[in-house]
Order: C-alpha cells, then structure tokens, then sequence
C-alpha cells in the first residue's frame, strides 16, 4: 500500500510492505524552491508508483523560509547497483540533476543515513558514492 503523510517538516511517500535495513539505506537527493512544491509532490508520488524507491521525502513547504529551498530525498541501499541505476535514470528523465554554466552535471553525492545520523554536513560531509561512478558528467553517458 502506498501512502502519503506529513511529520515534523517532511511530506514522506512509501510502499508500506518495503522495509530499509536501517545500517544500509542511504539517499541520493535533489533541491528545490518553494514554487516547484507541487512538481516535487507528483515526482516523488510518481517514484512511488512506479516503484523507482519503496520511500521518499521532501521539505514540508509550510516549514521553508522565504528564502530557504527544499530539499527531496529518494532513499535506497547504498549496496544496491540496480537500486542507483534506477534512481539516477528517474533523476535525468525528469532534470533533477542539475548543471553547470559549461552543461556538465554537477558531480552529485549519495549519502548515508548513518552519517545524518552522525551529523555530517557541509565541510564533515565526505560521501563513498558520487554521480560519476556511474555516468559520464559530460555527456551523460552510463559507465558502469
């Protein structure tokens, strides 16, 4: 079953039958403003029924500043090829990824919850997984 909630500044989306192993999920994300809400509510609802991840999450707007952007995470298993092919192809399809003035896309970085957890942000934030392991920058290009 599908379902939709609101909770402490999050607007979540999950399959309730699927369950993360919680020392393995981790998120790839993307960020928006405060315009692109409703874009971002049917993305993620989307990615849900086409089973791109079991949960996903984005900023509850009633909690931004006006100033703030949101944030949307997609969360899957750092472990899982397949699980990241999925989400990266769902993110290029619908220009989720963004670009630099030369049209490279930005060198995007996965991150696992157990750093959140840990506090890692900013400068302490160093991730394993990064969008060029598995495309070309440049041209979009899978390499794997």
């Amino acid at each position: 079953m599908k379902v939709k909630k609101v909770a402490l500044g999050w607007v979540y989306y999950a399959e309730t039958e699927k369950k993360h192993d919680m020392q393995k999920v981790g998120k790839w994300m993307f960020f928006f403003n405060r315009n692109e809400v409703e874009k971002v509510d049917e993305i993620c609802k989307n990615a849900i029924e086409r089973d791109i991840v079991a949960s996903c999450k984005y900023t509850d707007v009633n909690t931004l500043t006006f100033n703030n952007d949101g944030v949307c995470c997609f969360y899957l298993h750092y472990d899982d090829e397949d699980a990241h092919k999925k989400v990266i192809t769902y993110f290029l399809e619908n220009n989720l990824i963004p670009k630099t003035k030369t049209g490279k896309l930005y060198n995007i970085s996965f991150k696992k919850d157990v750093q959140t957890r840990a506090g890692e942000y900013g400068d302490d934030f160093s991730s394993e997984i990064k969008l060029e392991q598995f495309i070309n920058l440049y041209t979009g290009e899978w390499i794997k």
